[in-house]
């Protein structure tokens, strides 16, 4: 059901007729600096939580003193 080794060959041969082969390489390193930076921001996102987290149990426990 998943991808597999045709399907990744199409795809490949599809990309190569659209773009070109020139065009591929500029693309593979666009879309891996995009997936970067959104790994980075969502990263950063989760930690904020996470100190937002740690800062309702201080409260907490402040309060309960």
């Amino acid at each position: 059901m998943g991808i597999g080794p045709m399907s990744l060959i199409i795809i490949g041969i599809v990309a190569i007729l659209i773009f070109g082969p020139k065009k591929l390489p500029e693309l593979g390193k666009a879309m891996g600096s995009t997936l970067r930076e959104f790994k980075n921001a969502t990263k950063g996102l989760a930690d904020d939580d996470d100190d937002n987290d740690k800062k309702k149990v201080i409260e907490v426990k402040n309060d309960d003193k």
